[in-house]
């Protein structure tokens, strides 16, 4: 199965779309969302495209391949849009006995880790991209698709079938990968 994880949309509709695009055109699976959706957020400027409504609509036509979680911007207007779950702080997948941590990064993340076992952390909220291998597991920051930081690209990032973890640009490029296994 080929997962695509994306965090910190921001209501960006254009950039979204280049996303899906890439979903769609590589087959990917599963859409892991990581929070921060539909608003733009109080720090943020105002995204190019700002459309929370053609977010929704997007995202809705996909709900049955959605896991999401909930990101420090989003709330319960938000998920009255949406039709898939995206108020939990944080949900565990496992894929071929690794366990995978989903969360945005406001609560958990590699410095304030979960107190459970797990493989790979994946979490966004900085919107700086790293991916890296830190003790027993991997560690992913999706970056963010709408307002990197620290004059980094748009990002995201992908599970593939040949079992890597990688860091995208929006054009699907990798500037990163760790092997998954």
């Amino acid at each position: 199965m080929k997962y695509l994880i994306v965090s910190d949309i921001h209501g960006s509709l254009p950039r979204l779309k280049q996303v899906l695009q890439f979903y769609h055109q590589e087959h990917y699976e599963m859409l892991i969302i990581l929070g921060d959706i539909l608003n733009y957020g109080p720090r943020n400027g105002v995204p190019e495209g700002l459309d929370a409504l053609g977010i929704a609509n997007e995202l809705n036509t996909l709900s049955d391949q959605i896991v999401a979680v909930r990101g420090n911007c989003d709330s319960e207007v938000d998920q009255m849009l949406l039709k898939f779950p995206m108020m939990a702080d944080y949900a565990l997948l496992v894929i071929d006995q690794k366990r995978i941590f989903l969360t945005h990064g406001h609560r958990y993340n590699s410095e304030q880790l979960p107190d459970l076992h797990v493989d790979v952390m994946c979490y966004g909220h900085t919107h700086r991209w790293l991916l890296e291998k830190q003790e027993n597991r991997i560690v992913c920051n999706t970056g963010s698709i709408t307002f990197p930081k620290e004059e980094r690209q748009p990002t995201f990032a992908t599970i593939d079938e040949d079992k890597y973890l990688r860091i995208r640009n929006l054009e699907g490029f990798v500037l990163k990968e760790i092997p998954f296994d």
